[in-house]
């Protein structure tokens, strides 16, 4: 079977440098590269970026389950698609639940 040509692969390779060039990802970050291990599971193609994704993850010093776990507490603490990850992650949104109680 050939490799097939995913629809996105020019949009994510652009995500994919810019992950590769941060020392120290955001949250954002992480959410990017976990939805992207997602798009491109399973998937008969695209084998360059799949290996930068387990590079950033070394890069990062980080596991997949790493990964998860992480974005997953980013998920619970009320992410949803279009917020401003930089805003909601971090000391200050950690607090503000338990600041209004």
């Amino acid at each position: 079977m050939k490799d097939q040509n995913h629809p996105l692969y020019i949009n994510d390779r652009e995500i994919v440098n810019r992950l590769i060039a941060k020392s120290e990802p955001s949250g954002s970050d992480f959410v990017d590269l976990a939805r992207l291990f997602i798009r491109y599971q399973d998937f008969p193609g695209a084998y360059d970026l799949q290996e930068d994704f387990m590079k950033i993850l070394r890069l990062w010093n980080m596991s997949r389950e790493d990964l998860n776990s992480r974005v997953k507490e980013i998920w619970s603490k009320g992410y949803r698609p279009g917020d401003n990850l930089d805003e909601v992650v971090g000391s200050g949104f950690d607090t503000t639940e338990s600041e209004n109680t």
